[in-house]
């Protein structure tokens, strides 16, 4: 057996380890972007949003923010029944928000006509906090988001509904009791947690 000289090995190691760091980085599991996602909000608008409440919505400093008012929702245009969504939202320890989904009447909104994954640090009962689905998927151990940016990805698919934050899941459960609607965007205000909330991206594909 021949043996190559020591010097003729760590060269090609030091090439093995270059080669290695010149390979492509893998894409996210979710890119929310490409043939079917809709971005409605982004760090330069809005969006296009019937509004339901007095939440003073806004642009500022890159993302839609509410921190004002007696709260309220941004509801979309459109109805979704089968979608994947992608979250980019900001939140303090004593915001209280979320994202309804498939709301059944959206005048009213609310945990008894949609699907609500919950943005609540110190809700008093926190099975049903951060990364829960109020009323129908617990979350234990609750993530906290409070004092950084967080993501949600959502899909809903049929009875099947699962929510991933920040790359970890915190709800996985089959339910039919609301098939389809519109979704929003929550600022609770003064019921129960008046914290800011701000969202950087809202990207959402049919199914």
């Amino acid at each position: 057996m021949h043996h190559l000289p020591k010097s003729l090995v760590a060269l090609a190691a030091g090439f093995a380890v270059a080669g290695s760091l010149s390979l492509p980085v893998p894409p996210p599991a979710s890119a929310q972007s490409g043939p079917g996602w809709t971005t409605l909000v982004d760090d330069k608008t809005m969006g296009d949003w019937n509004q339901v409440g007095e939440a003073n919505w806004r642009m500022e400093g890159g993302a839609l923010v509410a921190d004002k008012g007696k709260g309220g929702h941004l509801v979309s245009k459109q109805s979704y029944k089968n979608f994947q969504m992608h979250v980019e939202f900001y939140a303090e320890a004593n915001t209280n928000s979320g994202i309804f989904m498939r709301c059944t009447d959206p005048k009213s909104i609310g945990a008894k006509t949609c699907y609500e994954v919950n943005i609540w640090d110190t809700r008093k009962d926190p099975s049903y906090g951060t990364g829960a689905v109020v009323n129908f998927a617990e979350v234990n151990p609750m993530p906290k988001a409070g004092g950084k940016w967080n993501t949600f990805e959502i899909t809903a698919n049929g009875r099947h509904i699962t929510v991933v934050m920040n790359g970890q899941k915190t709800a996985d459960f089959r339910n039919g009791m609301f098939e389809e609607g519109p979704f929003t965007l929550q600022f609770s205000g003064g019921d129960g947690g008046g914290g800011p909330i701000k969202f950087r991206k809202v990207a959402i594909k049919p199914l």
